[in-house]
């Protein structure tokens, strides 16, 4: 069966402000020593099983110029532009569509473009296992993370280890980001996994999934699918995307179906939700500090400096994070590295609107 592929990269990336700005945010920028981008690095790691002419990169329409340039090869009619960020379920129902304009049907694996991935040769063979298991019936196939410590800030997966598709295991359930008691437990029991966010179906099984549960969204999905490559295909785009439930395929469909299947993954992957990521992606030197750019430190340790031609001196520091552009500088401490999305608030809230 065809493999095709939807990369999700339409995010904003907040929590890596001031570097990630609305009109550069997070998937297009590079965060690893080879000087790729993440989005091109997504693309990259799965040309082995998907051509690049079935790559699709759901984004909006201010990303479409960034995507064309990191991009080149992707075709241009496989960019797809959301009028309106309407969350995930109609998102991938959108991607479904046109990649059932174009086969009759096709394994379909849906990828966030901001994440960073470790061991690729084992992530590809996770996603062969899941395909394999999404080929059989109407099965929906997620990659779980096998957690290796009690993570607050992800949802998990509840798996059933005694029933099995060849390497995945039926879901019996999927629960909100826990607490810490709880998530010791989840660790415990060894029958929870991270939800990734990522996911492996036939572009069939997802649709008729979207046409019982979400009826209304797959109606207007239709239209669009029959308004493709005709002059009115982006009025009819703009119309219904703008009538769709705002919903995340986990709420709308993973969590009320059955046929859910997970196949748990340990290929090193990271979400890279925060500037406490460059910890685990770069290198520290001897003191436990990340340091790019133009840098000195003197009694300064674990901290994670982000500098630009700008000479950056740090004297007795501790668990900080600094990151210096243009025109804006970041000084942090590392516990509160969630709450940088605080700064975009305030900014918006005094119409500082060059600084988002």
């Amino acid at each position: 069966m065809k493999m095709t592929a939807l990369i999700m990269a339409g995010g904003r990336g907040e929590r890596f402000w001031p570097k990630s700005r609305k009109n550069l945010p997070k998937q297009f920028l590079s965060l690893t020593d080879d000087g790729k981008t993440m989005i091109q690095l997504t693309v990259e790691r799965i040309l082995p099983l998907v051509a690049m002419e079935d790559i699709y990169i759901s984004t909006n329409k201010d990303y479409k110029a960034l995507v064309l340039e990191q991009l080149p090869e992707i075709p241009a009619e496989n960019i797809l532009c959301e009028p309106v960020g309407r969350n995930t379920a109609p998102c991938i129902g959108l991607g479904a569509v046109h990649i059932s304009k174009k086969y009759e049907d096709a394994i379909m694996f849906v990828l966030p473009s901001d994440h960073l991935i470790k061991y690729n040769s084992m992530f590809l063979n996770t996603l062969r296992d899941a395909a394999e298991t999404a080929k059989e019936n109407t099965n929906l196939v997620t990659i779980g993370i096998t957690p290796d410590y009690p993570e607050t800030g992800y949802g998990y997966i509840k798996f059933n280890p005694e029933v099995s598709n060849h390497r995945a295991f039926s879901v019996d359930r999927f629960v909100e980001k826990p607490s810490l008691e709880v998530a010791k437990e989840y660790l415990a029991s060894e029958e929870y996994l991270w939800n990734s966010g990522m996911f492996v179906w036939k572009v069939s099984s997802i649709l008729s999934k979207i046409e019982y549960y979400i009826p209304d969204t797959y109606n207007g999905l239709i239209k669009i699918k029959e308004a493709i490559g005709t002059a009115e295909e982006e009025g009819v785009l703009n119309r219904e995307f703008h009538n769709f439930q705002s919903i995340s395929i986990d709420y709308g469909i993973l969590e009320k179906s059955d046929n859910i299947y997970s196949v748990p993954g340990t290929f090193g992957w990271d979400d890279v939700g925060s500037w406490l990521a460059v910890e685990r992606i770069r290198k520290s030197n001897e003191f436990g500090n990340v340091v790019t750019g133009n840098v000195i430190t003197i009694d300064s340790k674990d901290c994670i400096i982000e500098a630009g031609k700008k000479l950056i001196a740090t004297v007795g520091m501790r668990n900080v994070i600094v990151v210096d552009t243009e025109d804006a500088t970041l000084i942090c401490d590392k516990e509160s590295a969630g709450d940088i999305k605080k700064v975009l608030e305030n900014l918006k809230i005094c119409n500082r609107n060059e600084y988002i």
